[in-house]
């Protein structure tokens, strides 16, 4: 599957689509798609079924959940520019295949920014590594089993579970439990997944933070939450923009 199929004409057609929507002020949060006004995906694809971007824009499910999340915890400003973004971040042509990896691997390892320097505990941190691996082995064409990634699951869930007094430390963990699913061949829980990781990714870095700064109104939770998001957008769209052109 190639991005727009290929096809310079459909991804014109969506792009004047968004930016007709932003234009007159139509993308809104809370509803896919109702009287002519919606989310990202609804003011895209004018419906609610994320599966419609492989169909229609040639634009793997699991991205379209990601663009979906991430316009909800934007800024509202930075959120009615976040459809044409995405769309014109991506190259016609462009395999999109590891995308979603890559953006799991970054926004659990990054080394200022990732789930895993939150991770408090020797066990909880070995079990995030284990998840990243595995979406570096998919990444290099390696991919583990259903087998292993079961393994990866019950591995993050018996490391987080004594830890669960440490709220950034559980988070992590939480996310890294998230991400498995996504990886694994469980397309039932690809919206839960990708929800529940950038979730547990935005918890974990807005409580450390917290912990960190002794909740001032200038790092307070919801403020730090925010801003993993935008910076966890930012990483989505490096990726995208970086897709291969076969």
């Amino acid at each position: 599957m190639l991005a727009f199929h290929n096809k310079q004409e459909i991804k014109d057609e969506y792009l004047a689509r968004v930016r007709a929507h932003a234009a007159a002020d139509e993308i809104i949060k809370g509803q896919y798609w109702q009287g002519g006004r919606g989310c990202a995906v609804g003011c895209t694809i004018h419906s609610a079924v994320h599966k419609d971007y492989e169909d229609l824009l040639g634009i793997p499910v699991r991205l379209a959940y990601l663009e979906d999340r991430l316009f909800e915890n934007l800024p509202l400003e930075k959120a009615k520019l976040w459809p044409e973004l995405f769309l014109s971040s991506i190259e016609v042509g462009a395999d999109l295949s590891l995308v979603f990896s890559k953006f799991i691997v970054r926004v659990l390892g990054d080394s200022e920014r990732g789930c895993i320097i939150h991770a408090k505990t020797p066990g909880a941190k070995a079990a995030i590594e284990t998840v990243i691996s595995l979406y570096e082995r998919k990444i290099t064409g390696n991919a583990a089993s259903s087998e292993e990634w079961e393994l990866a699951r019950h591995c993050v869930f018996v490391n987080s579970d004594g830890a669960t007094d440490e709220y950034s430390t559980a988070r992590a963990a939480a996310a890294a439990n998230a991400a498995t699913y996504a990886g694994d061949v469980y397309p039932s829980h690809v919206a839960h997944a990708c929800a529940a990781g950038v979730e547990a990714a935005s918890d974990s870095a807005a409580a450390a933070a917290r912990s960190a700064t002794h909740n001032t109104v200038a790092t307070s939770p919801g403020v730090e939450r925010v801003r993993h998001y935008e910076w966890m957008a930012d990483v989505l769209i490096e990726e995208l923009k970086n897709a291969s052109v076969p």
